[in-house]
């Protein structure tokens, strides 16, 4: 069993940056992979980041790259994700997932066993 908690989420003009964290506990941190994926409103809930075990590789979806980072500091059970140059299209809930058991692609939602309650991030034009 894997429990994971978001925080840092909140309100950012266009062009402004937050940072987010997902605390996990239960298994052992460093045995499974972590990901960030969003839903906004009226949308399905689509692939942002990846980062392995090791934190030795990462993956993110087309539209964030070069403006978000994802990262991990196995010491502290945690995992981020910094976003700079936001925009108003990044609106949406963040959930940090949980990839215990390996196999398939990172950036599908199916291959990731255990969610956090998820995070508002809110940008305004």
């Amino acid at each position: 069993q894997v429990q994971l908690v978001e925080s840092g989420g909140g309100l950012v003009q266009a062009g402004g940056s937050l940072s987010l964290s997902c605390a996990a506990s239960g298994r052992t941190f460093s045995t499974y992979a972590m990901g960030w994926f969003r839903q906004a409103p009226g949308k399905e809930r689509e692939f942002v980041a990846a980062i392995t075990r090791s934190g030795g590789s990462t993956y993110y979806t087309d539209s964030v790259k070069g403006r978000f980072t994802i990262s991990r500091d196995n010491a502290k059970n945690t995992v981020y994700l910094q976003m700079n140059s936001l925009k108003p299209e990044d609106t949406a809930v963040y959930y940090c997932a949980a990839r215990v058991y390996n196999g398939g692609s990172y950036s599908s939602r199916h291959n990731y066993q255990y969610w956090g309650q998820g995070t508002q991030v809110t940008v305004s034009s």
